[in-house]
């Protein structure tokens, strides 16, 4: 069957360039499909397979409104909206293979959007004139799976260097939707998310063997923030058979608004969907506040040194009791079964006697605490060791063992 392809672009501020991008699809035995985002008329709207007015409507307004109002936040979530439900509409149908946008900022920012409603494996790539603009492109990018093709100059005039670019792009995303590019879901095996950093590696990739011996995918995420919070999404997207949570870390710097803040989501969608999930607890007993914005009381804390740029700062007693309550809060609303694994002779590779950071002692009353809140029938087993000590990870898979 043809491929096709759905084409992201404003025809009003854009649209000579999106139709050369139309046609160089077209030339290589792709369908497109293009949909206009413009919050204003165009001279090329009528170009459009999906029209703006049509985008409007899904969004629940309509374009005359739209170009009525000067509200432009307001009228881009409308148009954000709309076009992400008529992308999903168009991919469950079977009608699209594979997205591609091309834009400045405004494009950027609203193509993207649209561009991570859709699965993780769908292929998309954003041709942007703004990708290199500090903190733009991991604005566009986020926990989306997207390709962003930098096109150093401005996407204004359809020139020979513009027409590289688009090639170039274009060839790129036809290679994407090919037939020999492997599904993102696999028919056979249980997949596991595994949710991980540097200081529990050893133990991850010791889990992550142990496991893949038995038939399994492991599928490993880094706790730094975007990536748990990319978990989280596809967690609850059906990708996963179960969970295996080492470093959840990212709930406590989102209660206290810290570097590593995964947002107000983590540790909730395994137990939405109900599949099974095994908790640990790297990283939980520090923070990574911004340094730009420590209080007075944070230079006198006890802290460890990850390297030049990172530094975890231990947590109080009364904070970790704070993040002893959320937890329990989150895994209390499971519908899936739950085992909470603690490594009582450090939570990570940076917990070792000597660290001023260490204090097997203080980890106790989160887990205490813990206890205390959580439903009866989650258990929590309690290892004499180190999280980096194999005795830990095997640990892991004998429970795995039990719940997947």
């Amino acid at each position: 069957m043809q491929k096709s392809v759905l084409i992201i672009s404003t025809l009003d501020t854009k649209g000579d360039e999106t139709l050369y991008l139309r046609d160089k699809i077209q030339h290589l035995g792709l369908k497109p499909v293009l949909m206009d985002i413009s919050m204003r008329k165009g001279k090329d709207s009528s170009q459009a397979d999906i029209s703006s007015d049509s985008v409007a409507a899904s969004g629940g307004s309509s374009i005359e409104k739209i170009h009525a109002s000067a509200d432009r936040s307001k009228n881009t979530d409308i148009i954000i909206s709309g076009a992400s439900k008529i992308a999903n509409t168009l991919f469950n149908e079977g009608k699209i293979n594979g997205v591609i946008g091309i834009g400045g900022s405004t494009g950027s920012l609203m193509g993207t959007d649209v561009m991570r409603s859709l699965p993780f494996g769908v292929p998309k790539l954003m041709i942007s004139s703004t990708a290199a603009l500090p903190g733009l492109s991991t604005r566009y990018i986020d926990t989306g799976d997207i390709a962003l093709f930098h096109s150093v100059i401005e996407i204004a005039g359809v020139t020979d260097m513009l027409k590289n670019v688009i090639d170039r792009a274009v060839y790129a995303i036809a290679g994407m939707v090919h037939d020999a590019v492997t599904p993102a879901k696999q028919a056979g095996g249980k997949a596991i998310a595994l949710a991980m950093l540097g200081p529990c590696e050893k133990c991850a990739s010791r889990v992550r063997e142990q496991l893949e011996k038995k038939g399994f995918q492991v599928i490993g995420f880094s706790a730094a923030g975007i990536g748990d919070r990319a978990m989280e999404e596809m967690i609850a997207g059906g990708f996963f058979q179960g969970v295996i949570d080492l470093a959840p870390g990212g709930v406590g710097e989102h209660l206290f608004g810290f570097m590593r803040d995964a947002g107000p989501h983590r540790l909730e969608s395994a137990g939405k969907v109900a599949i099974p999930q095994i908790i640990s607890t790297c990283s939980v007993n520090h923070a990574t506040p911004s340094k730009s914005k420590y209080k007075p009381e944070y230079h006198e804390r006890r802290k460890y040194n990850l390297d030049k740029l990172r530094t975890w700062l231990r947590l109080s007693t009364d904070e970790l009791k704070q993040v002893a309550d959320v937890f329990a809060e989150k895994l209390n609303r499971s519908s899936g079964p739950v085992k909470v694994m603690i490594p009582m002779n450090g939570w990570s590779g940076a917990d070792y006697p000597g660290n001023p950071t260490y204090d097997p002692e203080e980890d106790k009353i989160f887990v205490q605490h813990l206890r205390e809140k959580l439903r009866p029938d989650i258990q929590i087993t309690e290892v004499i060791s180190n999280m980096e000590d194999p005795e830990f990870a095997d640990s892991i898979v004998k429970a795995a063992a039990e719940i997947f």
